[in-house]
C-alpha cells in the first residue's frame, strides 16, 4: 500500500510548476548572504544558525519588496514549514500554524517581546511594524518554551527591525574609526482590480550613534463579491523607532506603532447563514529597550505595552462585541561570557494581561517567570544548550519547563537535536467566551476552569552546507520531529443539561463547550532547500523551497477542529530570476488536507490546491525606478484554508516602486 510520504510526493513531482521550481534548488540564486546566519531566538544568544541545535528560516526584510506579498503573513506564507490558514486577503486575518499545531501555539516576537493577543491568537499575524522597518524575520521551527513560556510550542517567529538591530558608533572608537552614514527611502505604490490601492513606503537613517525608522503600510479595496457581503478591507500600519548610544556602553531604543484593520469577517469564525460579519481591530503597541555591553557583560531591560480593542459585528442586527484588551510586560535579562566556550544568560519576565469585553466580562491575570540558559561549546564542533524556565501563572500554579538542544557542525555537514516540555495557558475567549451576553442561544461558550496545554516535544535533523563563494551556496536540510500533548483544548458539542454554567444560557440552544479533550501526538518530516548561486555578472536566481509531511492522531474519537484543519503535506516556495533591470518572482504552495463541507453556506475545504502568484518588474535609473505587474493566484483557484472563509481567485495589479540609498 502506498504510504502518505509516497503519495503527497507524487503529486508534487505530477505537478510541472512545483517540479521545475524544485528542479532550479540545484542551480540557484544570487546574492551576498549567508545561509548559516547569526541568529538570536533559539538562546537569546548570538549564534551561527548551526550553533543553536534548531531548524530556523531567515527571512531579509527586503524580500518584502521583491516578492509578490501585500502583508507580513503572505510573506510568511511562503517561508518552508510554515502554514498560514488565511481568512481573508492582505492582511486581513491568519492564522500562523507551525508543525500542525494550532493558531495559538506559535508564539510572535518583535524585537523581544511577546505579541500573542490576549483575547485571542486569531490577531497574532497582526504584527505592529511596518514592512519597510524590518532587518529580517527569524523562524524558529519546535518547541521553545523554556526560554519563552507558554505558546512556543509549535515554534516561534521573531521580527527583527533595523533600528534595533543596528550597530551604532558611540563617537569614542578611536581616530581610525569609520563613520556610519546610512540612507534609504524605498516605496511601492499598486493599484488593481476590485479597487485595490495599496501603498509600502519608509525610511531608515544612520548617523553614527543615532539611527532612526519610520514606514506606512495600507492596503485597500471594496473587495471581490462573497454570499452576502463584498470582501472589502482596509487594512493600516504606522510605525516609528529610534536607536541610540548614550555612552560606548549604554544604548537606549524605542518604538511606538499603531495598526488599523477594517474588513469584512463573514463566516470567519461561523458556518451559519445569518453570518454577514464585519470587524475593526485598532492596536497600539509602545517598546523601549535598555541596553548595557561591557566586556564579557550584558544587561537589557525591555518593557512593552499592547493594546487592542476589537468590534465584531455578526450582522446588522445583531450587538457588536466590544472588547479591550491590554498586555504590559517587561523582561530583564542577563549575559555573562566566561570563555569563548561558554555563555550564561538568565532572565526574568513579567507579564499582565486584561480585558473588558461586553462578551466576555472583565479579566486579568498575572505572569512571573525566571529562566536560565547555558551555551556551551564542547570543542570546535559540538555545541550544548540547555535551558530551563519557572513558569508561575496567578489562580493557575507554576509549571517548570526545561530543554535541551544540541549541534555538530564539521565540515559541509551538521547533525542536530533537541528536546523539551513545552505549555499553552487558555486565552480569554476559551475561558470567558459568551459569559457577559444577556442571553445566548448557541454557539461556542468559554470555561474558565480549563488547564494549560502540556506536551513533550522532540526533533533530530541533518544540514548539508555546499558553499563554493559567498554568492554560490546551497543548504539542504532534513528534521524529524515528534510533538506528545496532553489536555489539548477544543470546543465539543455540549448539550444545556450537560453545561457547567446555564445563568445565560437558552435551554433550547445547541452549544460547544471549550474543554481539555485529548491526547494528541503529532509526527512529522522537513525538507528545506536554501541557495545562493550568481549565474553570471548580471544575473541573480533566489530560491527556498520547503516540504512538510505531518500525521496528527488524537485520543478524542470526535476530530479536533484545528488540529484537524492543518495541512498533512504543504510544500511552499519562494523565487526571484533576476537579469539586469528585469526581474521575475514566484510565490507558490501546494496543499493537502483533510476535506470538509458545510452545506447550509454552500462551503467547502478541498482535498488540496495550488496555488500561485506572479510578479514581473522592470528597473531603470541604476535600479532607484522600477514598474511591475502582478497577479495573485495567477491560475484562478477557488479555495479556502477555513472552512466558510472563500479566499479571492485571480487579483491583478501594477505599480510603481522606488528605492533611494546612500
Amino acid at each position: 500500500m502506498m504510504t502518505t510520504f509516497q503519495f503527497s510526493l507524487i503529486r508534487v513531482l505530477k505537478n510541472p510548476a512545483i517540479f521545475f521550481l524544485l528542479l532550479l534548488a540545484n542551480q540557484l540564486f544570487a546574492q551576498d548572504i549567508s545561509l548559516d546566519p547569526v541568529t538570536v531566538t533559539s538562546s537569546l544568544v548570538e549564534k551561527r544558525a548551526s550553533q543553536t541545535g534548531r531548524n530556523i528560516a531567515v527571512i531579509k526584510g527586503e524580500y518584502f519588496q521583491n516578492l509578490p506579498v501585500h502583508s507580513i503573513d503572505d510573506l510568511l506564507r511562503y517561508v518552508p514549514g510554515v502554514e498560514i490558514q488565511a481568512r481573508g486577503p492582505m492582511g486581513s486575518q491568519s492564522d500562523i500554524v507551525l508543525r500542525g499545531g494550532t493558531f495559538q501555539q506559535v508564539l510572535i516576537i518583535l524585537d523581544g517581546l511577546r505579541l500573542n493577543d490576549p483575547n485571542t491568537g486569531h490577531f497574532n499575524a497582526y504584527i505592529p511594524i511596518s514592512p519597510s522597518e524590518i532587518e529580517r524575520i527569524e523562524v524558529l521551527k519546535g518547541a521553545s518554551s523554556a526560554i519563552y513560556g507558554s505558546d512556543a510550542v509549535g515554534g516561534v517567529i521573531h521580527v527583527i527591525s533595523k533600528t534595533f538591530a543596528a550597530r551604532l558608533q558611540s563617537g569614542n572608537e578611536g581616530e581610525n574609526a569609520d563613520d556610519i552614514q546610512k540612507t534609504s527611502i524605498n516605496g511601492t505604490l499598486t493599484a488593481g482590480e476590485y479597487g485595490l490601492k495599496n501603498a509600502n513606503v519608509g525610511a531608515f537613517v544612520q548617523r553614527d550613534k543615532l539611527a532612526v525608522s519610520g514606514g506606512f503600510l495600507s492596503n485597500n479595496a471594496s473587495g471581490v463579491q462573497q454570499r452576502g457581503i463584498k470582501g472589502y478591507f482596509h487594512n493600516n500600519t504606522a510605525s516609528v523607532s529610534l536607536n541610540y548610544a548614550l555612552s560606548p556602553s549604554l544604548n537606549v531604543a524605542v518604538r511606538s506603532a499603531y495598526d488599523h484593520r477594517d474588513f469584512a469577517a463573514q463566516n470567519f469564525y461561523t458556518a451559519l447563514k445569518s453570518d454577514t460579519a464585519s470587524e475593526k481591530v485598532k492596536t497600539s503597541w509602545n517598546q523601549i529597550k535598555i541596553g548595557y555591553k561591557k566586556e564579557k557583560t550584558a544587561i537589557t531591560l525591555d518593557g512593552g505595552y499592547k493594546f487592542v480593542r476589537d468590534q465584531y459585528l455578526f450582522n446588522p442586527h445583531s450587538i457588536a462585541n466590544d472588547s479591550k484588551s491590554q498586555l504590559w510586560q517587561g523582561l530583564l535579562t542577563w549575559q555573562q561570557t566566561f570563555t569563548q566556550s561558554t555563555n550564561l544568560i538568565t532572565g526574568l519576565n513579567y507579564q499582565n494581561r486584561n480585558i473588558a469585553s461586553n462578551d466576555r466580562g472583565n479579566h486579568s491575570l498575572s505572569q512571573l517567570a525566571p529562566f536560565v540558559s547555558l551555551v556551551q561549546n564542547i570543542g570546535p564542533n559540538f555545541t550544548v544548550t540547555p535551558s530551563v524556565r519557572l513558569d508561575w501563572r496567578e489562580s493557575i500554579g507554576s509549571e517548570v519547563v526545561p530543554q535541551i538542544n544540541l549541534s555538530y557542525k564539521k565540515d559541509k555537514w551538521q547533525v542536530r537535536g533537541s528536546a523539551g516540555k513545552t505549555i499553552r495557558d487558555a486565552d480569554f475567549t476559551e475561558r470567558f467566551n459568551n459569559y457577559q451576553k444577556a442571553l445566548v442561544t448557541g454557539g461556542n461558550v468559554g470555561n474558565p476552569a480549563l488547564k494549560a496545554e502540556k506536551s513533550f516535544s522532540y526533533e533530530a535533523g541533518a544540514d548539508w552546507f555546499l558553499t563554493s563563494s559567498n554568492t554560490n551556496q546551497l543548504k539542504i536540510s532534513g528534521t524529524f520531529f515528534q510533538r506528545l500533548q496532553n489536555d489539548l483544548i477544543d470546543y465539543v458539542a455540549t448539550p444545556y443539561a450537560q453545561m457547567p454554567r446555564k445563568e445565560n444560557l437558552s435551554p433550547t440552544g445547541t452549544f460547544g463547550l471549550a474543554l481539555n479533550i485529548a491526547e494528541v501526538n503529532t509526527t512529522g518530516f522537513e525538507l528545506d532547500f536554501q541557495s545562493v548561486n550568481a549565474l553570471s555578472s548580471n544575473q541573480k536566481l533566489i530560491f527556498n523551497a520547503g516540504l512538510t509531511w505531518l500525521k496528527s492522531e488524537s485520543s478524542n474519537l470526535e476530530p479536533s477542529f484545528y488540529v484537524s484543519s492543518h495541512a498533512k503535506f504543504l510544500g511552499n516556495f519562494s523565487a526571484i530570476y533576476q537579469i539586469s533591470g528585469f526581474s521575475i518572482s514566484l510565490n507558490g504552495l501546494y496543499k493537502h488536507r483533510a476535506e470538509r463541507a458545510a452545506s447550509a453556506i454552500e462551503a467547502n475545504i478541498s482535498k488540496d490546491y495550488f496555488l500561485l502568484n506572479a510578479k514581473a518588474e522592470y528597473a531603470f535609473l541604476n535600479r532607484s525606478l522600477a514598474v511591475f505587474v502582478q497577479a495573485d493566484n495567477a491560475f484562478d483557484v477557488q479555495y479556502s484554508d477555513l472552512l466558510g472563509s472563500k479566499m479571492p481567485g485571480r487579483w491583478v495589479m501594477g505599480g510603481l516602486r522606488f528605492n533611494f540609498v546612500k
